[in-house]
């Protein structure tokens, strides 16, 4: 089924979203915000564990992917590779490198063709464009297991087209029942609803999460803290989320998560052996998760309450330093609000054939404020517009041979907007997978998105 926990996770700081603007691979989704796409969330897998996997597939290791740059003449097009990874038994070290070759090509392409003759000296400063520092981006990461359930990370990265590092460190502790996740970063990137970039100077979250329960019951604590005024990554004005504005906050959500199946095909043993005449052989499914035809209807519901502390709490606008307004948005020291999902799953097929033995489809409808909801029903002015529409969530994975699948994610929102009379799509993402069955449910993904025009392979484990 569509992934229903995206709707607790959206209300704290530490949901990542996977985007080629950073070597790491994620940036964070703006909290509060409506959930985002299935296919936008990022793999549970370190971007330096992916390439160290996907270069085995790809010639000399080297991975492209897309994403606009501060720079237009650097080109959208970039290249990535693994340069170094040393480890031990509880450590390792990494180092991506990034190039952006268009910019290069179009500068000895221009040296060549304006000299009258091909001499020494013409190559000699074709040559040296390759020396351009805007050309290059690197990464260095470590992971240090402090035990089998603590772990800690630390990562810094140098845009050659950008002044200025960014960090961030992250300790993990695992308990039974709990997962605690202390994560700083220096600055911290993140994506709203529109698809806009904001940078905050420094983030500083500490969450204490409870893992899934037979029950259903999920509950998430968090205390977060923004300092300095959110700057505009990839645009040149808007108004920044009041989210990401400086303060303290303290927050804390519960969900209780329930499913059904209408019907469903088990596996049996004869699915998982083969007889032929040559003899019999095993045929297990490309995916675990998507060995099973069903149809399941599912939902959660759930409630935050939050609480502010700092400049930014107050219920007027914010300025920046250099006295210029970055939000209009009110944020009230105190709130509270209820959210939830239901979602529809049918499949088609147990993804074992090499033709037409998968199709599926998930419709989740979404209500990120159960508060903004009601206002708007009863046509409050207060009433936030962004939050207020409910929004469908629709999932169609077809394969197209073998275990490639082909997908598609998009988000219609269901009210009109200027120009636009009812639902309208408000994002889509597509993709093309090869799913492993080596690894039971991991899969490499390739992925585009037309309304950020980024795109990136990735490897992603035990999701759908």
């Amino acid at each position: 089924m569509a992934n229903l926990e995206s709707a607790i996770d959206s209300a704290f700081w530490d949901q990542s979203i996977s985007s080629p603007r950073t070597l790491d691979g994620s940036a964070k989704s703006v909290p509060g915000e409506p959930f985002p796409l299935d296919g936008a969330r990022a793999s549970k897998a370190l971007r330096i564990q992916q390439l160290s996997f996907l270069r085995n597939g790809f010639p000399l290791g080297i991975i492209p992917s897309i994403s606009p740059p501060s720079q237009k003449d650097l080109g959208s097009f970039s290249l990535q590779t693994l340069l170094l990874r040393p480890s031990t038994s509880n450590w390792w070290l990494g180092l991506i490198g990034q190039f952006r070759p268009k910019k290069l090509i179009s500068a000895i392409k221009t040296e060549l063709q304006s000299a009258d003759e091909l001499e020494l000296p013409v190559f000699r400063d074709a040559a040296k464009h390759f020396l351009d520092k805007s050309l290059y981006s690197v990464a260095l990461a470590t992971q240090l297991s402090l035990s089998p359930s603590t772990s800690l990370l630390w990562s810094t990265e140098r845009q050659g087209e950008k002044k200025g590092y960014r960090n961030n460190f992250k300790i993990y502790h695992q308990l039974p029942d709990h997962d605690i996740t202390l994560d700083a970063a220096w600055p911290e990137l993140f994506m709203d609803r529109k698809g806009k970039y904001w940078e905050v100077p420094e983030s500083i979250s500490l969450d204490m999460s409870s893992l899934p329960s037979d029950s259903g019951l999920q509950y998430h604590f968090g205390i977060h803290k923004n300092s300095g005024h959110p700057q505009a990554f990839n645009a040149l004005d808007g108004e920044a989320p009041s989210a990401l504005m400086p303060g303290l906050c303290a927050k804390a959500a519960f969900s209780s998560q329930k499913s059904k199946d209408i019907w469903r095909r088990k596996e049996t043993k004869e699915d998982l052996i083969i007889k032929t005449d040559k003899g019999s052989y095993w045929r297990p499914s490309y995916d675990v998760r998507l060995r099973e035809p069903h149809a399941a209807i599912s939902g959660i519901i759930g409630g935050t309450c939050a609480a502010w502390f700092g400049k930014g709490s107050k219920n007027v606008e914010s300025q920046s330093e250099d006295n210029i307004p970055t939000t209009n948005n009110k944020r009230s020291p105190l709130s509270a609000d209820f959210f939830g999902s239901a979602c529809y799953t049918f499949q088609h097929g147990q993804f074992r054939k090499l033709y037409g033995d998968l199709t599926r489809v998930d419709a989740r409808l979404d209500l990120s404020s159960l508060s903004s909801f009601a206002k708007r029903i009863f046509k409050s002015s207060s009433a936030n517009k962004s939050l207020s529409s409910p929004r469908l969530n629709l999932i169609f994975q077809q394969q197209v041979a073998g275990p490639i699948v082909f997908r598609v994610d998009s988000k219609l929102l269901l009210d009109s907007k200027a120009g636009k009379l009812g639902p309208h799509i408000e994002d889509v993402i597509y993709s093309l997978s090869y799913s492993l069955r080596l690894l039971r449910s991991g899969k490499v993904v390739a992925w585009y998105s037309p309304k950020r025009k980024e795109g990136m392979i990735e490897l992603r484990l035990f999701e759908f």
